[in-house]
């Protein structure tokens, strides 16, 4: 052991004895980017360890206000699961039939992930069948993009349960008369990927669009989200309003959810126009942050 470490020494010591000026000034050059490199790593680590532990205490907060005013917060609805691209390719299209029918009305919702091959059509005959025992009723079916797009010829088995549920869709829609007082209502903000098939005349061959709302629509938005709240009379919302472009309603009543936060925290028993202010640049920060992310 000691041969050999000495004739490691060795190795090195006639290294360093054939280099020249210019190779070790180059080798220092190099030993101090790569100490500048990992010094901006660390600096970069320890602030997204400071982001987390903020984005840690904003949630505990919001937790905490929710218990105090769940009418001002909003319960949780929704968690959103990112998968990766290629197992979102491979999961077939599974539609869950909610159990829970809200005056008659039988809701289809869409998800990645499908058990048994051919349980996708079976959902479907089973919503038509249910809407025809509950007539009148109104069929939804929400985010139809995620079955009703363009065929292709496709060698994964989620694929084909995709085309398989789609197929079962279309023999559904030509299944029933008018008579049977059923209508079909489907939503989707990818229209384009439709497969021709659905739209033609007879299926789904009404498309009514929703676009952003107006200043007025948008003023009338952040009114109705803040009617529950002690909102201070010299609070502009057509000013707000104006200040809001090309925002969506979730967007609006995410303004109203901030500025009655912002309220919250000065401990004010009213929220005021800056506070409205402050949610908007906080929503528009948001947004940005978003398109950045997928840019």
């Amino acid at each position: 052991m000691a041969t050999a470490m000495v004739e490691d020494s060795n190795f090195e010591d006639d290294q360093l004895a054939s280099m020249t000026t210019d190779d070790i000034v180059r080798a220092s050059r190099l030993l101090d980017n790569e100490i500048r490199i990992l010094k901006e790593e660390v600096q970069r680590t320890n602030l997204e360890l400071e982001s987390i532990k903020e984005k840690i205490k904003e949630n505990q907060e919001k937790i905490k206000l929710n218990k105090q005013l769940p009418y001002l917060v909003g319960n949780i609805v929704e968690i959103l699961e990112m998968n990766p691209e290629d197992d979102a390719e491979e999961d077939g299209a599974n539609i869950d039939l909610d159990s829970q029918r809200k005056g008659k009305c039988v809701v289809l919702k869409t998800s990645t992930r499908q058990m048994f091959i051919g349980d996708g059509a079976k959902l479907v005959r089973d919503a038509f069948q249910l809407a025809k025992e509950k007539s009148p009723c109104i069929i939804f079916i929400d985010e139809i993009d995620a079955i009703g797009t363009k065929r292709f010829d496709s060698e994964v088995s989620g694929d084909r349960e995709v085309q398989r549920t789609m197929l079962e869709l279309l023999n559904q829609l030509d299944g029933f008369s008018s008579d049977e007082r059923i209508k079909v209502i489907a939503a989707t903000n990818r229209a384009d990927i439709l497969d021709p098939a659905l739209m033609r005349s007879g299926r789904l061959d009404r498309k009514i669009e929703f676009p952003h709302p107006t200043e007025e629509a948008r003023a009338r938005i952040m009114q109705i989200h803040s009617r529950k709240m002690n909102v201070h009379p010299d609070v502009n919302f057509e000013e707000l309003a104006r200040s809001t472009d090309d925002f969506n309603g979730a967007q609006l009543k995410a303004v109203c959810v901030e500025a009655g936060m912002l309220a919250l925290r000065r401990d004010a028993t009213e929220v005021n126009h800056e506070d409205f202010n402050e949610g908007i640049i906080q929503v528009q920060a948001k947004k940005k942050a978003s398109l950045n992310y997928y840019a």
